[in-house]
């Protein structure tokens, strides 16, 4: 964060969010760790991981594939030149967040990140740190209080000017009646110019699969609200956005890159990686061999005029 930079001040101490952190509970974000090669998961996020695994052994394209489209769509946008940007539902940090995107094409962007998480909280104020040019914050809230995080978000980015605002799965965690007014309320407060970016779990996508994962993540207490191509649709038409090409697709197929999304997996070794576990060694897989069978989470890219 700039030394400037306002500071998180809605945020407790880093051992007070320790001591909220339920170790003994699977947690989104701390399951999409286990895929994205961090370290920041317990045995409860490993067992969720490992439980996804095995109802869909090439599950793990999807979340690495949905944090590639989050790069590709956060990189169009700070090259079409917004210099602002809101990601609610953070996550846990890894390889390319959002702030190393923006900034590392125009320095002086500025990056809001929001989550409701402990785990991810703790790790943001250690990690998700700006350059010296731009700004980074940190807002503990949830998606369901889009008042709070606009009201913390203005200490940082200024809605006269364009925002990208980005919801990469995350809104499958909230049901239809909570989340299409959330995300309105969200974008009726942001600029002409303005971008979202948005992924969901899809109901038409690989159904048998996806069907028996949501089950084990519900059984785990998160509950995960698959939708449709139409129910997607409905986060655009209802804002009044213009949506950009290719529209609403599997994230694997929306504007797609050759690329090595995890430094294990740019060239492993064959001998230690047949050592591992099967759920360690999916962060050595190549991703690039993807296919729709593979992958189960619509992504769309929405302008605002």
């Amino acid at each position: 964060m700039n030394a400037d930079a306002p500071g998180p001040a809605d945020l407790d101490t880093t051992a007070e969010l320790r001591k909220r952190i339920d170790t003994t509970k699977a947690h989104p974000a701390r399951v999409y760790d286990v895929f994205l090669g961090g370290k920041d998961n317990y045995p409860a996020d490993r067992e969720a991981a490992a439980m996804a695994l095995a109802a869909n052994p090439r599950g793990y394209l999807t979340v690495r594939h949905n944090r590639d489209f989050m790069r590709r769509a956060v990189t169009l946008a700070a090259h079409d030149g917004i210099r602002q940007f809101l990601d609610i539902g953070t996550g846990l940090p890894t390889q390319a967040n959002v702030h190393q995107i923006a900034q590392g094409i125009a320095a002086e962007s500025r990056v809001v990140y929001v989550d409701n998480d402990p785990v991810v909280l703790v790790h943001a104020q250690a990690l998700l740190t700006s350059g010296p040019e731009g700004r980074t914050d940190y807002i503990e809230a949830d998606l369901r209080d889009p008042d709070r995080i606009l009201e913390a978000a203005r200490r940082t980015l200024d809605f006269d000017r364009p925002v990208t605002l980005v919801l990469a799965a995350v809104t499958h965690f909230i049901e239809d009646e909570t989340a299409y007014p959330v995300v309105k309320r969200l974008v009726d407060a942001l600029a002409p110019g303005s971008v979202l970016v948005l992924s969901n779990v899809g109901s038409d996508l690989n159904q048998e699969q996806v069907g028996s994962i949501t089950k084990g993540f519900k059984d785990r207490g998160f509950a995960m609200v698959r939708r449709s191509y139409a129910q997607m649709e409905r986060f655009v038409t209802d804002n009044g956005l213009e949506l950009l090409d290719p529209g609403i697709v599997p994230v694997h197929r929306w504007r797609p890159e050759r690329v090595v999304d995890l430094p294990e997996a740019e060239d492993p070794d064959p001998e230690f990686v047949a050592g591992l576990d099967e759920l360690d060694r999916t962060r050595y897989q190549d991703i690039n061999d993807v296919t729709d069978a593979d992958v189960s989470v619509y992504g769309l890219v929405a302008r605002k005029h």
